[in-house]
């Protein structure tokens, strides 16, 4: 399958931990996702115990998961009969689901999973074994470029390319939580194609609102990403500056809206134009050339 086509945006959904371990939550999340109008899910994969050293695991951390960080994040974690359920309930759904892994076992099980993509997530673009694990894996990838300039993104893009990977999409992307407007960049989709002329560019948005990834399509965007959650004022870290579902609806609606208002860029008279043209028009004397 795939999300790209020439004329479409595919909207992803990046559940990502705002889950909180819970399945239930999580499928319930794909469920209105789906009914916003989106394309895809995405969450996030972790070998807990390779991520993170020892030390930081048996720091405390205070969660509604344990009282360390480990209790934390061993609890955000799906494993196999997780991602099972997953799998299955966006089949019987229709919408696609993948994941960004953060370490290469992790790479290994999504793709024992037949997921159609792999997201490199921006802070995981400059672990070069990642990213050529990843690209070894066969899988067509999507990678985020925050936290990077433009010869950190070339230099990426190089390590994947040489490792036979495929880059189904790179995404714009400013890694702060939330987005100032002035850090947004739009115009940084057009820096990207016109350095990387045979990939799709997309956008991946931390934003407050909407309104930047709406216009991100008229910037060429092909595909907008966005934080997803139930409820901003849930527990969790990514819950504040993530869409909820009443704005990822009003997203994907001004989304489809954006497309239509674009056009093919043909200059013409249309036909409602006609009779305002012969009701207006003084004179008809120009000769077109």
């Amino acid at each position: 399958m795939t999300l790209f086509t020439s004329d479409r945006c595919a909207v992803v959904a990046e559940i990502g931990i705002n889950h909180n371990g819970d399945l239930d939550l999580a499928l319930e999340m794909i469920r209105k996702a789906k009914a916003a109008g989106c394309d895809a899910v995405k969450f996030q994969k972790r070998t807990v115990d390779v991520v993170y050293t020892a030390d930081e695991l048996e720091r405390p951390r205070k969660s509604p998961l344990g009282e360390t960080n480990g209790d934390l994040k061993r609890g955000l974690e799906f494993g196999q009969a997780g991602y099972e359920k997953i799998r299955a309930f966006c089949a019987d759904l229709g919408i696609a689901w993948f994941a960004s892994p953060w370490d290469e076992d992790s790479v290994d099980f999504l793709t024992a999973l037949d997921v159609p993509y792999l997201k490199i997530a921006s802070a995981s673009i400059t672990d070069v074994g990642l990213i050529e694990h990843c690209a070894r894996s066969g899988v067509p990838l999507l990678v985020s470029t925050g936290m990077c300039d433009l010869s950190m993104v070339r230099a990426a893009v190089g390590v994947i390319e040489a490792a036979g990977g495929k880059i189904a999409c790179l995404y714009h992307c400013t890694s702060t939580y939330p987005s100032l407007p002035e850090e947004i960049n739009l115009s940084g989709i057009a820096t990207l194609k016109a350095a990387f002329p045979h990939l799709r560019i997309g956008y991946s948005g931390h934003e407050d609102g909407i309104l930047p990834s709406i216009l991100a399509v008229a910037h060429g965007a092909v595909s907008v990403e966005r934080h997803f959650t139930l409820d901003r004022s849930m527990w969790g870290s990514d819950q504040a500056a993530s869409i909820d579902p009443e704005q990822m609806a009003a997203m994907v609606a001004g989304i489809r809206l954006a497309e239509i208002c674009r056009g093919d860029g043909v200059l013409q008279i249309y036909p409602r134009e006609r009779p305002v043209m012969e009701k207006l028009r003084r004179k008809d004397t120009l000769e077109p050339v």
